[in-house]
């Protein structure tokens, strides 16, 4: 198993993985990844095997806007479209 990176490293990273997003956000594991797995979050992954990696700033940016919408009552397909989400 792998040494968790620290949280100033983290916060200064370019790509962080969902575990790490989870840190920075407090947002659950599984809400996170339903997110992805809706394309609602967009990651990117060299190989099949790999881990995903999330592009840190634009992540925070994205659920931050999620959690507004949701916080507007709106539904995940009504987000999705708001995000134009394909």
């Amino acid at each position: 198993m792998s040494r968790q990176r620290s949280m100033e490293v983290i916060e200064q990273a370019e790509y962080v993985t969902i575990g790490e997003l989870v840190r920075l956000t407090a947002v659950r594991y599984s809400t996170l990844k339903f997110y992805t797995e809706e394309g609602m979050l967009p990651f990117e992954q060299a190989e099949e095997n790999l881990t995903r990696r999330y592009r840190r700033v634009e992540s925070l940016e994205r659920i931050a806007q999620i959690r507004r919408l949701r916080e507007q009552k709106k539904t995940i397909p009504e987000i999705k479209e708001i995000l134009d989400v394909v």
